[in-house]
């Protein structure tokens, strides 16, 4: 029987779709070879050709294998904002046929710890902002780390403000295993011959989950491929296409659809390493963007901000994202401004991606969309996994090229992801959520307990054993709290050790939390209380929290 969402599949597009049988290298490489001149990255305005930037992605290539012993499969950590250092350190470590490790630019050194200490990566390459975080684990776990200078690749004008962070001149080091970025391009290293394939491990990323441990997402070359490859054709992008590149890189959003699907055609990448509505209304109106992949809240910023009141967004032909509904106003308020409808899409970490996307000529607002090319997906019963029919709300099961091979040192969790449905492999989302008559699928619930603020997912447990290390916390418990912006945002419910002393203060347990753990994961609410509530077998009733806070915000 045929899946329903047919009837609404785009006339333009296969069904199925035939992707390159290469490592994702080859892309830059073809790039390259057909677009020469072409400026792969606008940085401030500043271009960077694809030949030269196929040249200087083989000679750090080069210095990862010859210099830091790089070889095949070894995995390389990668920490840097948007810029094109992050885009060539990207690709040069699929050339040197390893692994690269994309963290979030927001995680410090407790996080990174655990970043290559389950990885197993001893070598790093970071922006110059972030050198100092590796400093406690060089000798340790990390071995060697190249250090990028964001103002190396700076124009001599822009009439965008640059911030202070990509300013910053180059800092050398004393410490010898801290290499700058350009002593790397000036050895010129050749690499080796090339020799991944489309089965070969090409990327390890980290997605935290109801353990509190960060788990490895294992994605070949073949996966990464397949939602590039897929997002470009189905967003329109081709090689005239400047894509806006906000989205963070490390993140599958950006990664894919602003950076992988972007070099598979050839296109120019704009990039912009930290959110800023003004400078980005600004590059859109200066370099005549067309594509742009966000979360909501970037949109919401944009259009409401006074400096781009008067600016001409018209060049825009495709806004792509997820992590969040749309709000109808705003999707109003861009179909006023721009003339195009937002295309809401739905993913994970474990899919590299998109999984749904709505149909160019019917884009539905509050809705995943439908499942994209080759992508099978079902609504089950969490318990007994029968497929349920339309309207009834389950878990949504996907299964599809996409999917990751499993994570990373980690069976167990490997095992309790994935089932077999009639024969065919199925990721479990942990999402609940129902499919329409027509095949569209919405999001109802979430079956894991997690918290999505403005895109970032934030799961407590990581943060509740990450608060138990303070020597001033008995308890703590993490729920979500309404915001008006993020949709949600992360509240701490702490129980102090000793409660006569008062400490710690909030003003206390917010620094304290701004040291040991990524910016966005940080309790923006803290409430101390007496006890937390318990179930009769003395666990922490977290729902209760969870319920009260939202039923109070409603009732203020």
């Amino acid at each position: 029987m045929q899946a329903p969402h047919f009837a609404h599949w785009p006339r333009q597009f296969p069904r199925s779709l035939t992707v390159p049988a290469t490592s994702l290298w080859a892309n830059a490489e073809i790039a390259a070879a057909r677009f020469p001149r072409k400026a792969a990255t606008l940085f401030y305005g500043a271009p960077l050709t694809y030949s030269a930037f196929a040249g200087q992605a083989l000679a750090l290539a080069g210095f990862l294998q010859r210099d830091c012993g790089v070889g095949r499969g070894d995995r390389v950590l990668l920490q840097m904002q948007n810029s094109p250092q992050f885009m060539l350190a990207y690709y040069a470590i699929l050339r040197a046929d390893a692994v690269v490790v994309p963290v979030s630019p927001m995680n410090v050194t407790d996080e990174l710890e655990h970043n290559f200490g389950d990885s197993g990566a001893r070598v790093a390459i970071v922006g110059g902002e972030l050198a100092e975080r590796l400093r406690p684990l060089l000798g340790r776990l990390v071995d060697r780390v190249v250090v990028a200078t964001y103002s190396d690749y700076l124009g001599s004008d822009s009439s965008l403000p640059v911030p202070d962070l990509v300013r910053a001149p180059r800092v050398i080091d004393a410490d010898a295993r801290m290499v700058p970025w350009h002593e790397v391009l000036d050895a010129d290293r050749t690499p080796a011959p090339h020799v991944s394939g489309p089965d070969d491990l090409a990327a390890i990323l980290y997605t935290s989950g109801t353990t509190g441990r960060p788990k490895g997402c294992m994605h070949p070359h073949r996966t990464l491929m397949c939602t590039a490859v897929g997002g470009a054709l189905w967003e329109g992008m081709t090689q005239d296409a400047v894509v806006l590149g906000t989205a963070p890189l490390f993140h599958v959003t950006g990664m894919q659809h602003s950076m992988n699907a972007a070099l598979y055609v050839g296109a120019t990448v704009a990039l912009l390493p930290r959110w800023d509505p003004a400078t980005a209304g600004a590059m859109i109106e200066r370099f005549h963007c067309t594509h742009w992949a966000n979360v909501p809240t970037m949109v919401v910023d944009l259009l409401g901000h006074p400096a781009t009141a008067d600016r001409d967004l018209s060049s825009l032909r495709n806004i792509f994202g997820g992590g969040a509904s749309m709000p109808e106003a705003v999707a109003a308020q861009l179909q006023a401004r721009c003339g195009i409808e937002y295309m809401e899409a739905y993913g994970m970490t474990e899919t590299i991606s998109q999984t749904h996307m709505n149909p160019p000529q019917q884009l539905r607002k509050q809705c995943l969309g439908i499942p994209t090319f080759d992508t099978a997906s079902l609504v089950v019963d969490p318990e007994t996994l029968r497929p349920l029919d339309p309207g009834e709300i389950g878990e949504i099961v996907s299964s599809g090229p996409q999917l990751m091979t499993g994570y990373w040192n980690n069976a167990q969790a490997t095992s309790e992801t994935f089932v077999d449905i009639d024969g065919r492999r199925f990721l479990r989302t942990g999402d609940l959520g129902r499919m329409d008559a027509d095949g569209f699928f919405y999001i109802a619930d979430r079956l894991k307990r997690m918290i999505n603020a403005a895109g970032y997912k934030v799961w407590p447990a990581e943060l509740e054993a990450a608060l138990h290390g303070h020597p001033g916390i008995l308890e703590a418990a993490i729920v979500s709290s309404p915001d008006a912006r993020r949709g949600e945002t992360v509240k701490a419910f702490v129980v102090r050790r000793d409660p006569a002393a008062g400490t710690p203060t909030a003003e206390q347990l917010t620094a304290w939390c701004r040291e040991h753990m990524a910016a966005y994961k940080v309790p923006r609410q803290i409430e101390f209380v007496e006890s937390l509530p318990r179930s009769g077998t003395g666990k922490i009733q977290w729902r209760a929290l969870q319920e009260r806070e939202w039923a109070n915000a409603a009732g203020r």
